[in-house]
């Protein structure tokens, strides 16, 4: 893994994409840096009776196509550079897919392994209550990310909700069900993985039912991919978690897998298989790679030595520009994070609209609706690659999401 620094990494490619763009060089500095960033001290009170002070974030990237939407995380590797570098992604992964929401991401550097429930609960609501004067549902939409999920968005709803004293479901997304949560949403961020993965190999006009298929991150999103690619006829022959992997060539039970970490915490000693590390798992010859773990999981040199054909993105951020530039250079079609991972987000974006509406969706009608948001914007991405004679899609992808940002500036017009 790199320490690529992910901020300057989503510079990088802002700047990359900028190059084919007739972009004010002014208008584009400003969209390569957060309009702001909130940076809290959280004083929680432990099991035990004593205080402990976590240090917690909130970057608002941009607003100009609607209210700040992003995630929530809880690691021990949130930093203030890594916020803004989410929420900057997230911004032109709701322009990518034209859906009407800016970009925001937030995180609070905790190892929850390490915390009880009732204390998660406590630094939750914490945390909800800085984040109060900055979010709501025309303001700023929060949701799970990396270590967070129903249940912490149910306590950050509950958090605000009373201390502002009204109900207002659609000022986070990712709820439970009976909280307001949509359906379809758990699933989401595998599910246009799924969808961007069988655009790909159509686009190539290759058979994905005859393609083998290796799954580094085997969370929520990860394990969803895997099985779904599965269901398409793909052969999932090797996944991995942060205790390594489990490799067979002649296929994996992608259910069974998840199943087997559910009991166990991990894939590994899953039956019948062979162990593998996740540099090995990247660098398998298998015909698509699925990166669904954390940043910069993928380095110039680790490029060198891929041997997948084809790599969609789940995770954010998982190559960095330099490995990037490697990849473009073997020809291997990359199908960037911003769009292959935007289903969280789009139905995040339903979610809030149903709870705006006070109208809840079937999943069949939201499964529906995130397949054409997803297979739409994968066509005006070939399109934009195509017309403009870009180097690669991840270039594609930005100068349509950086296009659509600039615009709405544009229309808004600047006042102090």
């Amino acid at each position: 893994m790199s320490d690529a620094n992910p901020f300057e990494s989503l510079q990088e490619q802002v700047d990359d994409a900028g190059a084919y763009l007739d972009i004010d060089d002014d208008v584009l500095e400003r969209l390569k840096h957060p309009e702001r960033v909130l940076e809290v001290t959280l004083s929680v009170e432990r099991d035990d009776g004593s205080l402990e002070q976590f240090e917690g974030f909130r970057s608002q990237f941009n607003g100009d196509r609607g209210p700040y939407k992003g995630g929530i995380r809880y690691h021990p590797n949130v930093s203030r550079d890594e916020v803004k570098a989410l929420s900057g992604w997230m911004t032109y992964k709701c322009a990518v897919v034209d859906i009407p929401l800016g970009g925001a991401k937030g995180g609070i550097v905790v190892d929850p392994d390490e915390l009880s429930a009732a204390e998660l609960e406590r630094l939750t609501r914490a945390y909800a209550a800085e984040l109060r004067p900055l979010v709501g549902p025309d303001r700023d939409i929060p949701a799970p990310d990396v270590n967070t999920g129903q249940r912490e968005m149910n306590w950050f709803k509950d958090t605000y909700e009373t201390l502002e004293r009204t109900t207002a479901p659609g000022v986070i997304t990712g709820k439970a069900i009976s909280s307001g949560g949509s359906e379809g949403r758990v699933e989401a961020t595998g599910r246009s993985t799924m969808f961007a993965a069988r655009e790909a190999f159509d686009y190539l006009d290759r058979d994905l039912t005859e393609a083998t298929v290796a799954v580094q991150g085997y969370g929520n999103a990860g394990s969803v991919a895997a099985r779904l690619i599965e269901e398409l006829g793909a052969t999932v022959v090797a996944v991995s978690d942060s205790s390594g992997g489990v490799y067979d060539p002649d296929g994996l039970d992608a259910h069974a897998v998840k199943s087997h970490k559910n009991e166990t915490g991990t894939v590994t000693g899953y039956a019948d298989t062979e162990e593998l590390t996740n540099e090995e798992l990247l660098t398998l010859d298998v015909d698509l790679l699925v990166p669904a773990a954390l940043e910069n999981a993928i380095d110039a040199d680790l490029a060198e030595a891929v041997e997948a054909d084809v790599i969609v993105e789940t995770a954010n951020g998982p190559l960095t520009p330099a490995a990037d530039d490697v990849l473009t250079g073997r020809d291997v079609l990359v199908v960037p994070d911003v769009l292959a991972n935007a289903g969280g987000v789009t139905v995040s974006y339903f979610e809030w609209v149903q709870n705006r509406q006070r109208f809840a969706w079937s999943e069949a009608r939201v499964n529906d609706e995130l397949e054409s948001v997803i297979t739409g914007a994968f066509d005006e991405l070939v399109d934009a690659y195509k017309s403009n004679d870009l180097p690669n899609f991840r270039t594609a992808a930005y100068v349509v999401g950086i296009q659509r940002v600039a615009d709405a500036y544009a229309e808004g017009g600047n006042w102090p």
